[in-house]
């Protein structure tokens, strides 16, 4: 285990023998660090937080902090939890749970860039990119895959679909569909089916699966239909592959703000 003299380590914290902590790195007395993880010079790792295997975590990055939500009560032991390889730049902030026994989420693979904000009770999937200081208020769901560009805000409770990609600057305040291109300030709008993130990932997509959320692209979004008749017809017309089933229930169980 390398652990820099100047690091201080709280009795109690359970750290990998493989694992690296940096100069000025604070790591707190409930805090368990996986096989190969790293922690750069002053990064802060505190809370009821678990972190697996061969992550990084960059200097000045707060992982475990206490909630900002004011609904927080002393005694609530709320958690993080992250999953392996995952990447959280400098200067980002991860938040515990709020209500007693509530999590934080962040899956595999993921990539946290400088200065994002991950709120209380926030579940994030695996191979998740967050370009610089996006902000995800409490509560929000986002699935495997997705991409969030630079500055966007997320309001409490969204949801963003696997393959999502959400453009940067955008004020997300309804759900991001999965497979989709969503962006906007004051106007949200889709702008399109994530075409290129499909094509990167052949493994995950068919040719039958990428024609046919093509076609669902073009009758949810370009043949003026009121929604419910458009997800009539994707599931009367189209194939039900694995995609097209996942896009209908992401429809029908939208979060209070509902889809883009």
């Amino acid at each position: 285990m390398a652990i820099h003299p100047l690091a201080y380590i709280c009795e109690g914290a359970k750290i990998h023998p493989e694992a690296e902590v940096g100069p000025f790195a604070y790591v707190g007395p409930d805090v368990t660090i996986g096989r190969g993880t790293k922690l750069h010079h002053h990064a802060t790792v505190e809370g009821h937080t678990t972190i697996g295997e061969d992550c990084e975590i960059f200097p000045q990055a707060c992982v475990g902090m206490k909630t900002q939500d004011l609904k927080w009560k002393p005694g609530n032991v709320t958690y993080v939890e992250i999953g392996d390889r995952t990447v959280i730049r400098e200067c980002a902030t991860i938040h515990l749970g709020t209500m007693d026994g509530t999590k934080t989420i962040i899956g595999s693979d993921c990539l946290i860039m400088a200065y994002c904000h991950i709120a209380h009770g926030c579940v994030l999937g695996n191979h998740i990119i967050m370009s610089n200081s996006v902000q995800i208020a409490g509560e929000c769901i986002i699935e495997d895959h997705a991409i969030i560009g630079g500055t966007s805000a997320i309001l409490q409770f969204t949801h963003v679909g696997t393959f999502a990609m959400v453009g940067g600057g955008t004020h997300l305040r309804k759900d991001a569909p999965p497979y989709m291109l969503t962006m906007g300030v004051d106007n949200l709008v889709v702008r399109g089916l994530n075409s290129v993130a499909i094509r990167r990932h052949p493994e995950n997509f068919t040719s039958e699966a990428f024609g046919a959320l093509k076609d669902a692209y073009q009758i949810i979004y370009s043949e003026g239909l009121p929604r419910s008749v458009a997800l009539e017809r994707i599931a009367a017309e189209l194939p039900q592959c694995r995609e097209i089933k996942h896009l209908l229930d992401f429809y029908a169980n939208a979060s209070k703000h509902g889809v883009v």
